[in-house]
């Protein structure tokens, strides 16, 4: 084996012990742990309990509540700018997405959900861009216990709207010959099952993949040095493009809860 060999064969070595410390970069960032990595040389042990999505939306929930609490207090007689802001929001949400899908009674009644289910998600979706912290939404058990909520209101809101009789029924498509039932209920059986799925899944792929994008630009710089510098601009513009998709991404879910919801509620419409 001749000089250049040699050096190629350790070039390559070295590419490919770089790739493998990426790749463990990549996955510690996206995957859940019971470790906390507040900066690259301290890592706090979380509880056995307690792991690092779980305490991610921990802090969301707290830090909506006190936002939320401080701005709802009390009632001034000239409204504070946060107050304004939140009563905007609240009134986008139900006027713009649950009344239109609900009706004017459902509608108004849901609304505190919906505006939940946004402030809630966008808070989690965006948590994950901040230095040190994390996505919860990454992790396919958070989105689906959203997604579990609002297959709970599908079902729990047809009955106490229709009835459990009515609620049955809703599986029946009117004007369908009855031989074709046969096959058509257990559709619209499954498919109520997979609307939940699907919002599931959505989600927690959408910021996952974000995610992996960002830190996949950065091991460029990594592995080839210099010459990945590049990577670095295509990285910032990926992460500025998380921060539209992670509203984007509340935005749809809940659009899509307040119509899955509003179609389990009245399926004559």
């Amino acid at each position: 084996m001749n000089e250049a060999e040699i050096v190629t064969n350790r070039v390559a070595a070295v590419a490919v012990d770089k790739s493998a410390a990426v790749q463990a970069f990549i996955m510690h960032h996206v995957t859940d742990s019971h470790e906390w990595t507040l900066v690259p040389l301290l890592h706090v042990k979380l509880p056995s309990f307690l792991s690092l999505h779980s305490m991610m939306v921990i802090l969301s929930a707290t830090v909506i509540v006190l936002v939320l609490g401080l701005a709802c207090r009390r009632i001034p007689t000239v409204p504070s700018r946060l107050l304004l802001l939140v009563e905007l929001f609240v009134r986008y949400i139900r006027d713009e997405l649950a009344v239109p899908f609900l009706g004017e009674r459902d509608g108004k009644k849901l609304t505190p959900l919906f505006c939940s289910f946004f402030a809630f998600i966008v808070f989690m979706n965006l948590i994950g861009l901040i230095p040190c912290f994390a996505t919860p939404t990454g992790n396919l058990s958070v989105t689906a216990a959203l997604a579990s909520t609002t297959f709970a209101f599908m079902i729990g809101g047809a009955i106490y709207r229709n009835g459990v009789l009515g609620f049955l029924k809703g599986f029946v498509p009117p004007g369908v010959p009855w031989p074709l039932l046969i096959l058509m209920v257990p559709i619209e059986v499954i498919s109520m099952f997979i609307k939940s799925v699907a919002l599931a899944i959505r989600l927690f792929a959408n910021m996952l993949a974000g995610h992996m994008v960002i830190f996949s630009l950065l091991g460029l710089v990594v592995v080839f040095g210099v010459y990945g510098a590049p990577a670095i601009g295509m990285a910032l513009g990926v992460y500025v493009l998380e921060v539209f998709v992670g509203v984007l991404q509340a935005y749809i879910f809940t659009l899509l809860s307040a119509l899955f919801i509003g179609q389990s509620m009245h399926p004559q419409h």
